[in-house]
């Protein structure tokens, strides 16, 4: 028996979430591993299983069935031994938004923010209640830059790393610690599916150093992490300048500039 809370990691079959489930393990957690995939799943855990003996139960869903999503959401209010959720499972679209259909639009919704969402606020309360426990929700740079031209994937991740600041701010005090993970172009299944070669990209991160670096950042209790900015400096200056924003759009009146003249 281990006294070290059981880790929930969502889109555990590959990639990232495969990455986090095997560096937990190592670190002695039991684990909860939630896929569509239930073949890869088992794999994956037989592996986990094999190498470092932990206990690995496993939650075939599909994040974006309404009865799957309510499956794990329970699991994450009742199993008082999950203290640790990775909100990692999300997706992306070929195409720009003209292109890209209205109902594929919204099941990457339903999967990069709702589930995200939803999974966040069924352990949030218990976790608050016992003063413990950690959200580690999967973001992505993109969310910063709506130059790159995924919007709807940036409009996402936006969301993911602004609900993990304001999540930050709510539950800090009562010891939940909430970091967002803020990747730039990492090798995963992801650019497949978005129909791009990852071979043709430049500056591409292995998964496995993402990762490392990613829980560097949550043993530091970081609340943003962007494992490949070498200057922390740039974000402080990011925040401080809408910082310094916030203090000027508190007024009664529009601004000058929007005042009909004449």
């Amino acid at each position: 028996m281990t006294d070290l809370p059981t880790v929930l990691i969502t889109g555990a079959s590959s990639g990232i979430g495969a990455t986090y489930a095997d560096r937990f393990a190592r670190r002695g957690h039991s684990l909860v591993l939630v896929a569509r995939n239930k073949k890869r799943l088992e794999a994956v855990a037989a592996r986990l299983r094999e190498k470092t003996g932990v206990e690995i139960d496993l939650l075939q869903a599909d994040l974006t069935n309404p009865e799957d999503l309510a499956t794990v959401e329970t699991r994450l209010r009742n199993d008082a031994r999950i203290g640790i959720l990775i909100n990692n499972a999300g997706g992306n679209l070929p195409g720009t938004f003209v292109e890209q259909k209205s109902d594929e639009i919204a099941r990457l919704v339903a999967l990069n923010v709702t589930a995200v969402l939803r999974l966040a606020s069924a352990v949030a309360p218990r976790f608050a209640e016992t003063g413990g426990g950690a959200i580690v929700n999967i973001s992505s740079v993109v969310g910063l830059a709506p130059e790159l031209g995924m919007s709807v994937y940036g409009a996402t991740k936006a969301f993911v790393t602004f609900l993990s600041q304001g999540l930050t701010l709510e539950l800090g005090a009562k010891g939940v610690h909430v970091q967002a993970v803020l990747p730039a172009a990492t090798r995963t299944e992801i650019w497949e599916h978005s129909g791009v070669d990852v071979n043709t990209l430049s500056g591409v991160m292995e998964v496995d150093e993402l990762v490392d670096a990613a829980l560097v950042g949550f043993d530091r209790r970081e609340t943003i992490t962007i494992p490949p900015l070498p200057d922390a400096g740039q974000w402080d200056a990011y925040e401080a300048a809408r910082q310094a924003m916030l203090a000027n759009v508190r007024q009664e009146h529009a601004a000058a500039r929007y005042r009909t003249v004449g």
